[in-house]
């Protein structure tokens, strides 16, 4: 798909999301206090800077300018309210933390009006955006004519695809196939693949897109060189689409195009960093401000409960399926099975005060120290005995794929439902689902949440706990 102004449209969102940000501080300080000029204000000016660096990081975490022409309304407005809630976070962190101390800096009443000005003019600029995009889309998009050469699977798909997304401006003209007994749609076949590059050059016709397979090396090879040579645009969906039912991305190494079969937003290095960062102020505060006077409390419980250590640790397979020991307040009864026996309901193992620690989540608690040493994070996959990886490694195809991640304390198949025992291999599938389906779509934004739900499910009560 080949839009014209997309690059501009991109720019004029990104510049006036800008003016708008600028123009509510503005607007903010007359208000607030009109003192002296806003431009020779040295209070202030530090303000419109950090503002300006937070919004455009918080865009590019959450993509918020990517396919401005495409994305459907509510799917734009969406992105809009994750930005501005993700800038919110980073503006009352700065402000908190880098100059909390400084009351004179900036006064409170600035900060907040500046904000919600912002965030209401920016949700009318969007309305109207999305308004004269609505009426002007046609005249945005590069309608263009096109032919598929191979009526395969590949081409009915791909026909399919253009048939259901009108909005993307492409038209079909026809079919070419040396087996006409392939095309599926009759009237829309056009001739033998000899005939294509003379079919187009009459018809006027804009691209030519190829799905033969690979055995056919030698006609694509042709037609790639017939397009160039009459000015044709020449596309080749590759076979290895019917391998990957998914959405993919391509890199290119040199003159090789490397397809990636799965999109990993945490190999984004500024990514990693956001997670690692939250990782360890999260992880500090839980230690610092619940762990240091529940841990105590919770240490003589256990001891007098049961004969016993106070900590449970197990060796559990971490990121890239290396070892770690991981750490959590013992809530059975010291027994030979622990390290390769899940727990069941009713499980005669456990004990009174272990039975609330899990149902509560609290056992977990000391896993914030692994999160703090690296080799866990506070969201993601959890993490599973090494009998258990090699058991279900042999039975799940996609089971490694969730150690591409760090195990998490916490993590997406949890909120879902699906933690506790499984009993079957279907119920780890599913929790196996939910862990890649975390891979591909993290986003800081979906860590608040499953650390939110897990809160909540907690203090509700989840039945699969025990």
């Amino acid at each position: 798909m080949i839009h014209r102004y997309t690059t501009f449209i991109k720019a004029i969102n990104l510049t006036i999301d800008y003016v708008i940000l600028n123009i509510s501080m503005i607007i903010t300080y007359f208000i607030v206090d009109n003192t002296s000029p806003f431009w020779t204000d040295n209070h202030y000016l530090p303000v419109v800077l950090v503002f300006n660096l937070i919004w455009l990081l918080a865009a590019n975490i959450t993509g918020l300018y990517e396919h401005v022409l495409t994305k459907d309304s509510i799917k734009t407005y969406r992105g809009v309210i994750k930005t501005y809630l993700l800038f919110l976070s980073f503006v009352g962190f700065t402000a908190v933390i880098l100059i909390g101390t400084k009351s004179y800096f900036i006064t409170r009443e600035y900060l907040i009006y500046s904000l919600i000005i912002f965030g209401f003019l920016l949700s009318i600029w969007k309305l109207i955006f999305l308004s004269i995009r609505k009426s002007e889309r046609a005249s945005l998009i590069d309608n263009r004519t096109f032919v598929i050469v191979g009526g395969g699977r590949i081409g009915q798909d791909l026909h399919q695809f253009f048939a259901s997304n009108p909005e993307l401006g492409y038209k079909l003209m026809g079919f070419f196939d040396d087996n006409p007994e392939n095309i599926k749609y009759k009237d829309i076949y056009s001739g033998l693949i000899k005939d294509c590059i003379r079919y187009v050059i009459s018809n006027n016709i804009d691209e030519i897109f190829c799905t033969l397979p690979n055995s056919e090396s030698d006609k694509v090879e042709q037609l790639m060189l017939e397009a160039d040579k009459n000015l044709i645009r020449f596309k080749f969906v590759p076979e290895y689409f019917d391998f990957a039912k998914r959405p993919t991305y391509i890199e290119n190494f040199g003159h090789i195009p490397v397809i990636s079969v799965r999109p990993e937003p945490l190999e984004n290095m500024l990514n990693r960093v956001i997670k690692r960062l939250f990782d360890c102020i999260f992880s500090l505060f839980i230690i610092l401000f619940v762990f240091s006077w529940l841990f105590p409390i919770l240490a003589i419980l256990i001891k007098l409960g049961s004969k016993g250590p106070i900590f449970f640790v197990q060796i559990r397979s971490g990121r890239n399926n290396k070892p770690f020991k991981c750490y959590k307040f013992r809530s059975m009864k010291v027994n030979v099975d622990s390290h390769k026996k899940q727990a069941t309901r009713n499980d005669t193992r456990i004990t009174n005060l272990g039975s609330f620690l899990r149902r509560s989540s609290l056992d977990e608690l000391p896993q914030f120290f692994n999160v703090l040493i690296g080799n866990m994070s506070v969201v993601g996959p959890r993490p599973h005995m090494i009998s258990h990886t090699k058991q279900y490694a042999q039975l799940i195809d996609k089971f490694m794929v969730r150690h591409f991640l760090k195990p998490g304390i916490t993590g997406y198949a949890q909120i879902n439902g699906l933690r506790g025992e499984t009993k079957t291999t279907d119920a780890m599938l599913q929790r196996v689902e939910a862990d890649v389906w975390y891979l591909e779509n993290w986003s800081f934004l979906l860590d608040l949440k499953i650390i939110f739900l897990t809160i909540w499910n907690s203090l509700k009560g989840d039945e699969n706990a025990f």
